[in-house]
């Protein structure tokens, strides 16, 4: 498919699953696979940029997550510690603003404040957004937001209620994809993927490079979306 025929979609999510299992294969321990993940992702993040796409989210860190092996969460913060902040000012640099939606009230206190100062800096006047879900459940997030209305004493619609999740200010995701090779969405954006359009593959996360996002925006080009319309 040709450039100019491609249709770009505004929000793209992505479940990076794989690294470990790419760590694996090379008989590495899965934070050599969570760093080569990283790597990925921030290749992963300028071509969207260059291809039009305005937000880009990543499913870094889920609250199930929490229930791996302590050093292999211990592994992921060092990274965090490590790499955050070069990361954010490299994508800072190239016009990218980065922001966080997940419940980071439980990570560690350094972690936190590395974060909240590599957001705080964000240009702008960024029309590129990278949204690292960070300790992000959909689950945790739609109970947090229907606490929210309860304790308003007054009924939300759903456009309302979109207005209590951590994305109010985002579109919802056009194209979600998830690598790997498994076939679920692993309590991801799930109030707000109600019409995404879903792409599978089963290439690694950190073998997912520029070509296999194009063929993942191929795929979504190709697609007609009737949103229940016929």
């Amino acid at each position: 498919m040709k450039a100019g025929d491609l249709k770009i979609p505004r929000h793209v999510a992505v479940i990076m699953d794989g690294n470990g299992r790419w760590a694996k294969k090379r008989l590495m321990p899965r934070t050599f696979g969570h760093k080569a993940g990283m790597d990925a992702m921030i290749a992963m993040a300028r071509k969207a940029k260059a291809m039009g796409v305005e937000y880009l989210t990543v499913y870094a860190l889920s609250t199930e997550n929490f229930a791996r092996p302590k050093e292999e969460i211990e592994g992921l913060f060092d990274l965090i510690r490590r790499y955050f902040t070069k990361n954010v000012k490299d994508l800072y640099a190239e016009g990218a603003a980065v922001r966080v939606i997940g419940d980071v009230s439980v990570l560690p206190d350094d972690v936190r404040k590395l974060i909240a100062d590599g957001v705080a800096g964000s240009p702008a006047d960024a029309r590129f957004f990278v949204v690292l879900a960070l300790n992000y459940g959909a689950r945790a997030e739609i109970v947090r937001a229907a606490n929210a209305a309860a304790s308003s004493g007054d009924g939300v619609g759903e456009e309302e209620f979109g207005k209590l999740l951590y994305t109010a200010d985002m579109p919802d995701p056009d194209l979600i994809i998830r690598t790997g090779g498994e076939l679920r969405l692993s309590n991801f954006l799930l109030w707000q993927a109600a019409y995404a359009e879903l792409y599978f593959t089963d290439v690694l996360f950190p073998d997912f490079d520029g070509r296999q996002f194009e063929k993942a925006i191929e795929s979504f080009s190709r697609r007609n979306r009737r949103f229940g319309r016929v």
